[in-house]
């Protein structure tokens, strides 16, 4: 990626964490902006979130996300519109990441004990 695509990429990802800590309900699940992929051209943007919460209020909040691109575009363009000539597309993507590392983290604590017990009886 050049210098034009990592600038845009974190401003991007700082204006959408802004726009969706204000839209979502507090009551919710946690949901935040891990990190945003744009294309060379800057006409697509793959904003990668983690959320945190029931599966079905995960599977809630990421089709609310879905329906609502074209009003989170629109906020986005009000803010960013003096930086750039044309707001790229938006496409929200669930990043699971947090429990796939909580899972290799659960997987390791359970061998753990197992193998200090087979280095006692291997002395």
């Amino acid at each position: 990626m050049s210098i034009r695509t990592d600038k845009v990429s974190s401003l991007l990802q700082r204006e959408l964490s802004d726009i969706l800590q204000k839209e979502l309900p507090r009551s919710g699940p946690l949901a935040t902006v891990v990190e945003v992929k744009i294309t060379p051209d800057l006409g697509i943007a793959r904003a990668y979130i983690s959320v945190i919460g029931k599966d079905q209020d995960r599977e809630a909040l990421m089709e609310h996300l879905r329906n609502e691109t074209k009003s989170i575009r629109k906020e986005l363009s009000s803010r960013i519109r003096h930086q750039f000539r044309r707001i790229p597309e938006l496409e929200f993507y669930e990043d699971r990441l947090f429990e796939q590392a909580s899972r290799i983290e659960q997987l390791l604590k359970s061998v753990r004990p197992s193998s200090a017990e087979g280095q006692a009886e291997g002395e």
